[in-house]
């Protein structure tokens, strides 16, 4: 048996304590075999360690490989070139890396810095990290709970849990043992570290601290959640390993085919000097292979989303984040805040009424009923809106002071009216809560609280401004109209009124009794209106929506109806179901149970396994601790902005604005980014097969090199950067949010990319063998400058091709991205200066290389162009 299903004493006896508290010697045996009250730390990574790690991608270490050579053979321009880009991105990796990983440094400042506790008879202060198991701890309002307990004796004692069950509304204790196993939202008589007292005292005895509350458990959790790879990381680590293993291959094989030429030729020559060029060339194919930007321009992509993003309330504190949110396939949301606008709204009441008479809304009996239900629920009530508007209090009470404004009736000047002699405040042994007033020169005993107690002690009902006696069919009528607002999810309060002696200005418990009902008001906290059409939305995407949240079966379901996320054959399950179940059931009913209640943290990280499980990517949102190890759990994790600053760390993504629209919105941004990257890496491979195929080409035919390396690293790092980039701000596809979400499986080429690279390529390396053939019969040098011209021209120009695969760029409109005109007119300047005089040395440009060779390579780079749109016309013929 748990300790919340033991009586207050079995339970000090079982922990050797009294009320008197535990003996200093006692304290001592127990911190040495226990421990001190205080999460654990995890074990982190080191800045120099994740720096290193950042190495050890297989086209890093190719590319490490040939600034190697490069340095041996004297190139030191090359050497300090390629270094300089490598450990930009180790760098920027290493910084992203180290702002995740302030989740249990944000859980440990939560814990409460001291406690009220009674030893050896005399009631002290000492630091919370001292508690014991069996120490005695006194609660008053204002205080944060220092460790997990049994309650032992409650006065009034409300506790807000919600970031441990992520529901907002406050805790009724009592020091009652519940005898059934129930979730910890419904644990009533516990009370749990780091939850804040609102109202009321207590004492509790302590019955686990540190790692063992439920807070030290969601520590152990962040320290075991696995820190997922985004689709986009996983599918470029993947193809980065088998791209450099075949650059590494393809490099020796053009080096050992030269080599052997070399060495078995005919014609005298050079030994060294000749395998020294052919090794060159090896380095030139395995620079002209590898986009060496490419980490670099796909941050800078996911750094445009991001600004996107935030326009949509959705701040990225993880990058790889953007492009995730994109490929999500389920969104576990929260209810409260989330789908629903958190905030408790009368919605429906009930004023008893005879059936026979011809219903006026006018008429003023109606009226003076309705006038006298605002009066009370302003009356009787705690809660109040301050000057500026803000709500101060219950959300429950403050939900009836909004009902009486919606009614034209001042909270402020009712009470101002009728102002209040004596109360009996609110517990939750008695669900009710009575004030007296003076109202019209009469005292009145006015009355709040659950149907089933005020239908109790009613023994008249108000009908039609006539107190009528509360019989047997009036009480049928209101058991039938709270059972029928119940299933509506909704919650209700009864109210009622006494006159009262008016000699006396005090109230008893004893004088609630023989009240006169006056109606019922039924509350819940509304869907947000635009809910309704995001689910559509997500529907039409491909996307499940999975509800997850702390609050009952029942009123989750009912939401879960009203916006259209639960459909004919979906269900909810509780957590406790949910612990009953075994995975391969789990895995049997996952697709269908579209609700879940009253859960506990893992149950929410069981969730997310399931169904990534299944291939699937998750998404989590949460706002508080108790959502923490779930969020690092998902492919990506979405924190409330009103959240705890747990949730905060421990999620990718972060809601400004707690709306389940505005995640769809961002799923819509994050589409366009993981397009607009694959038009970006297309870009980038097709220009980089066009050098492969032509340098090839002249392995194959025992030609000169077309390029220098330092020519391919000026392409390769300088002049397809900013045209790539220019590609990551392309508008959204007309069907982006009308397809299902990717599959997990699909590669970076899948679709008509790895198409588009072949034919985009291979025109490229078409062209530019053409020009290395006319310039090679004025020379070597004359040669490599047409080849070079016609490649980095005919690179930069395919801009205009890559930003579609289907529509030509006429279609898609020359002035709808000014970026790529911007970037394709500053790649043209940055190539001019390489042909200026006392540049054009370094880039191996002679000075004999004329204006009409200049034309004729620009024409063959303007002409690859124009063939890439005429097969974009053929194919797009072909599809219809």
């Amino acid at each position: 048996m748990n300790a919340y299903q033991k009586d207050k004493r079995q339970v000090l006896e079982e922990l050797q304590a009294d009320h008197s508290g535990l003996a200093q010697t006692e304290v001592e045996q127990r911190q040495s075999k226990q421990g001190f009250n205080e999460l654990e730390e995890g074990k982190q990574t080191s800045t120099w360690q994740l720096f290193i790690e950042s190495f050890k991608d297989a086209m890093v270490i190719v590319l490490l490989v040939a600034a190697t050579v490069q340095l041996l053979l004297g190139e030191y321009i090359e050497t300090i070139v390629i270094l300089i880009v490598l450990i930009m991105n180790a760098a920027i990796s290493v910084i992203q890396t180290k702002k995740a990983e302030s989740s249990l440094e944000a859980l440990r400042e939560m814990s409460a810095p001291e406690a009220k506790v009674i030893r050896q008879g005399d009631k002290q202060t000492i630091p919370a990290r001292e508690l014991v198991r069996g120490d005695i701890v006194y609660l008053e309002a204002g205080d944060y709970i220092p460790a997990d307990g049994r309650i032992l004796e409650s006065g009034s004692l409300q506790v807000n849990e919600g970031m441990l069950t992520g529901e907002s509304h406050v805790v009724n204790k009592t020091e009652e043992a519940i005898t059934e196993e129930v979730a910890l939202g419904d644990r009533t008589n516990m009370v749990f570290s780091s939850a804040l007292v609102t109202n009321g005292r207590a004492s509790f005895v302590v019955t686990d601290t540190g790692a063992k509350t439920e807070i030290g458990k969601i520590a152990n959790l962040l320290n075991e959640a696995e820190q997922k790879q985004t689709p986009l990381q996983r599918k470029l680590d993947a193809f980065s390993k088998k791209l450099g293993i075949w650059i590494f291959l393809l490099s020796v094989g053009i080096f050992i085919v030269q080599a052997a030429r070399i060495w078995f030729g005919d014609q005298p020559v050079d030994l060294t000097t000749e395998l020294l060029q052919a090794l060159m060339f090896a380095v030139a194919v395995a620079v002209a292979a590898i986009p060496e930007a490419l980490q670099s321009i796909v941050t800078i992509v996911l750094s445009v989303g991001t600004n996107k993003m935030a326009k949509q309330h959705a701040i990225i504190r993880k990058l790889p984040a953007v492009e995730t949110l994109g490929s999500a396939s389920v969104i576990c949301t929260d209810k409260t805040g989330t789908l629903t606008q958190n905030k408790m709204t009368v919605t429906d009441s009930y004023l008893p009424t005879i059936e026979e008479k011809a219903f006026n809304p006018k008429e003023t009996d109606r009226l003076s009923s309705e006038q006298l239900l605002i009066d009370i629920a302003v009356l009787c009530n705690d809660s109040y809106l301050n000057a500026k508007g803000d709500e101060v209090g219950d959300p429950t009470e403050v939900a009836l002071l909004h009902y009486a404004n919606q009614h034209q009736q001042s909270e402020q000047d009712i009470k101002q009216q009728y102002p209040r002699l004596d109360e009996l405040p609110f517990d939750s042994d008695r669900k009710r809560m009575s004030t007296l007033h003076d109202m019209h020169g009469q005292h009145m005993l006015l009355t709040k609280g659950g149907p089933d107690v005020i239908f109790r002690l009613a023994k008249f009902i108000l009908v039609n401004g006539e107190e009528l006696p509360l019989d047997d069919q009036w009480q049928r009528k209101l058991t039938e109209q709270n059972e029928a607002f119940s299933a509506q999810a909704l919650r209700v309060l009864a109210f009622a009124y006494k006159k009262y002696d008016k000699s006396k200005n005090q109230l008893s418990l004893d004088d609630e009794d023989d009240l006169v009902l006056v109606g019922l008001l039924a509350m819940i906290d509304p869907p947000r209106e635009a809910v309704y059409n995001a689910i559509k939305e997500t529907k039409a995407a491909g996307i499940k929506t999975v509800m997850i949240t702390g609050d009952h079966k029942t009123t989750a379901e009912a939401i879960g109806r009203d916006i259209g996320l639960v459909e004919e054959g979906d269900f909810a399950v509780t957590g406790q179901e949910l612990d009953r179940m075994s995975d391969q059931e789990l895995n049997e009913k996952l697709k269908h149970i579209t609700v879940y209640a009253r859960v506990s943290p893992e149950n929410k990280i069981r969730i997310v396994k399931a169904w990534q499980s299944k291939n699937q990517i998750s998404a989590m949102t949460g706002d508080g601790v108790n959502d923490a190890p779930a969020l690092k759990q998902a492919d990506i994790g979405i924190a409330m902005g009103s959240g705890t600053d747990v949730s905060k760390d421990a999620a990718a993504m972060i809601l400004t604005d707690d709306n389940f629209v505005s995640i769809v919105n961002a799923v819509e941004v994050g589409r366009t980014v993981f397009d607009n990257i694959k038009k970006a890496i297309a870009y980038l491979f097709s220009g980089n097969l066009g050098a492969i195929i032509a340098i090839l080409f002249a392995v194959v035919l025992g030609l000169p090199n077309p390029f220098t390396a330092l020519q391919l690293l000026f392409i390769n790092l300088v002049n397809d950067s900013l045209p790539a980039i220019a590609l990551g701000m392309e508008k959204s596809e007309p069907d982006v949010m009308n397809r299902a979400p990717r599959s997990i499986d699909e590669g970076i080429f899948a679709g008509e990319t790895l198409r588009a690279v072949v034919t985009r390529g291979s025109i490229i390396g078409a062209m530019v063998i053409v020009s290395h053939l006319i310039g090679l019969q004025d020379g070597v040098e004359t040669g490599v400058a047409m080849a070079f011209t016609t490649l980095i021209l005919a690179r930069t120009l395919q801009t205009f091709s890559a930003r579609s695969n289907r529509q030509t760029f006429f279609s898609v409109g020359l002035r709808s991205n000014l970026y790529v005109l911007g970037a394709v007119a500053l790649c043209f300047s940055l190539y001019l200066l390489t042909v200026l005089p006392g540049l054009r040395v370094i880039f191996s440009i002679p000075t004999n290389f004329n204006l009409i060779q200049w034309l004729m390579a620009t024409g063959l780079a303007v002409g690859a162009v124009i063939l890439m749109e005429m097969v974009k016309v053929f194919y797009q013929r072909l599809r219809k």
